[in-house]
């Protein structure tokens, strides 16, 4: 997947999508878990608190209303924001 970047542990630091009015990206406390702020970055929640299907998260893109993310244990999609998360394939 030539479309996604790994850097230190597989974690792109500091990258956040715009998903309407909302920022959101890979926690950097636990690569598991997907935070969302609805103020500007001031202030971060937990929006999907991970699971063992998912894997760690190492990278996010955003297209429409669709996330893509790269994960420890394959590539999946989410079309609601990140609150659950689909397989697609390795």
């Amino acid at each position: 997947m030539a479309e996604y970047l790994n850097l230190k542990r597989g974690i792109v630091v500091g990258q956040m999508l715009t998903v309407g009015k909302e920022l959101i990206r890979i926690s950097p406390k636990d690569a598991r878990k997907i935070e969302y702020s609805d103020n500007g970055g001031r202030v971060w929640r937990i929006r999907y608190i991970g699971l063992s299907a998912t894997g760690e998260f190492q990278d996010l893109k955003g297209s429409g209303k669709e996330l893509r993310a790269l994960t420890s244990k394959g590539v999946f999609y989410s079309q609601n924001a990140g609150r659950s998360w689909i397989f697609r394939g390795y």
